[in-house]
């Protein structure tokens, strides 16, 4: 009888402690948001429209500033992901 009234007593004293846990959500950055910031190369030249990789893997890209061309081998900066297109700036060397 003992056993199962310290189970009792246990099991409504723990679960608010373990239902903060389980439902903290993580400070981790995942789909697009993980690119924000991210450095790429640009394969394919930037002038409106281009080609980046990024992380490995091959993005559609356009550069912040109307007009800039960013040529192939150029490093550049993630500053937002609009749909499937980054846009990048040259990443400071």
């Amino acid at each position: 009888m003992a056993f199962v009234a310290a189970s009792g007593v246990l099991l409504l004293g723990l679960r608010p402690v373990a239902r903060r846990h389980l439902h903290q959500s993580p400070d981790v950055a995942t789909g697009t948001d993980a690119l924000i910031g991210m450095t790429g190369v640009v394969l394919e030249p930037v002038n409106g429209g281009g080609r980046v990789r990024i992380r490995g893997e091959v993005w559609s890209a356009r550069a912040t500033i109307d007009g800039e061309i960013l040529e192939p081998g150029t490093s550049v900066r993630v500053l937002r992901i609009d749909g499937a297109t980054a846009v990048v700036h040259p990443a400071q060397v």
